[in-house]
């Protein structure tokens, strides 16, 4: 009677290696770490996914064929 929304995958960035750098951001206070892309022109941080354990990391990397990330504090 009441449908509900299904909830859809999330959409794929695009990552462009002229562009954009792979980042890891790391949280000193409670140790959050997030994945995402780096403008190299304007330094905006495009948040991707949350990393919990370096698995979810491989996984990040394998999807947009990242091969060194840096991380950043």
């Amino acid at each position: 009677m009441f449908g509900r929304k299904k909830k859809s995958a999330p959409a794929k960035l695009s990552f462009d290696p002229g562009t954009q750098k792979a980042v890891l951001r790391c949280s000193i206070c409670n140790r959050e770490q997030v994945a995402g892309f780096k403008d190299l022109r304007t330094g905006r941080f495009t948040e991707v996914c949350l990393i919990r354990n370096s698995q979810e990391l491989e996984a990040f990397k394998k999807q947009y064929g990242v091969i060194e990330i840096t991380k950043e504090y």
